[in-house]
């Protein structure tokens, strides 16, 4: 049942950010699909500890969605878990709104850290980890990193020093969608074998299905002392969206007039959501 009421909340995740999309008239939707049910699992799933009422409350846990360009699925979760009203995502990259293309701290309650220059928010994660070891705070810090961000020479320094400070307050999720920008991850930079580089620098790792939320919480919610852990989870980019899942174009792009009724039937919109959605655009 729970995972049910979890899988649920990923599919309105997906919904809403559409609706940013749609009213911004472009998003990173393929990011956003793909790390959608790993979000709706940190939130829905009893992994993440937060509270809505109280963003900065000392003893919850961290979240840095380092692939700032998925900051509308990141949104979309803040919303539907009570951050803010979900009213408030249609007016995504509207002038004057703080909810902007990539995420900023100090702006949107319950962001962490400002995002979307690749490569630094494992460091930045890092950091909130060591700091809550050495206070011997019991919260845990989680990093969403995208796999084409793991291009960057920043991710492999902190590769290398978060086993080394004994990080096991910490846990790294890689989106492993296999494409990045407008061609397939293998193709710019050859990342294999991809587990086992990060196995090699003495982290946990565990690769799993990144769209089955039990892996995902299962993947989660395991702790080792004093090792940080790496969770591999394999999605594909534009999930829930045939004719957007695994085609890089869709990296940034809207649907046009005749693809625009498939994604709206099979992101499960209903007629009345359809027509209020249409009606507000115009």
């Amino acid at each position: 049942m729970i995972e049910r009421d979890v899988e649920l909340k990923c599919r309105e995740i997906r919904k809403q950010v559409f609706v940013q999309a749609y009213a911004a008239g472009g998003a990173h939707m393929g990011a956003a699909f793909s790390v959608a049910d790993i979000l709706g699992t940190l939130y829905f799933g009893g992994v993440l500890k937060y509270l809505a009422d109280n963003p900065w409350w000392e003893d919850r846990d961290k979240l840095i969605l380092s692939k700032g360009h998925a900051g509308v699925a990141l949104y979309a979760a803040l919303a539907l878990a009570g951050f803010f009203d979900v009213s408030d995502l249609k007016t995504f990259c509207c002038s004057g709104s703080k909810y902007g293309g990539h995420p900023k701290i100090n702006e949107v309650p319950g962001v962490e850290a400002s995002t979307g220059a690749l490569g630094h928010g494992l460091s930045f994660g890092i950091g909130i980890a060591y700091a809550n070891k050495l206070d011997n705070k019991q919260s845990h810090t989680y990093v969403i990193l995208g796999d084409g961000e793991c291009q960057e020479g920043s991710i492999w320094e902190g590769a290398l020093s978060a086993p080394t400070l004994g990080l096991g307050n910490l846990t790294v999720i890689v989106d492993h969608n296999k494409l990045q920008a407008m061609d397939e991850l293998e193709t710019i930079v050859h990342m294999k074998p991809f587990a086992d580089k990060w196995k090699a620098f003495g982290w946990n790792v565990v690769e799993i299905d990144g769209h089955n939320c039990d892996e995902i919480r299962q993947a989660l919610l395991a702790r080792y002392e004093n090792i940080p852990t790496l969770v591999v989870a394999h999605t594909v980019k534009g999930k829930g969206v045939s004719f957007m899942e695994n085609v890089p174009i869709w990296h940034y792009r809207m649907p046009n007039r005749e693809e625009l009724p498939v994604l709206l039937e099979e992101l499960g919109f209903t007629r009345e959501e359809q027509d209020k959605l249409l009606l507000d655009k115009s």
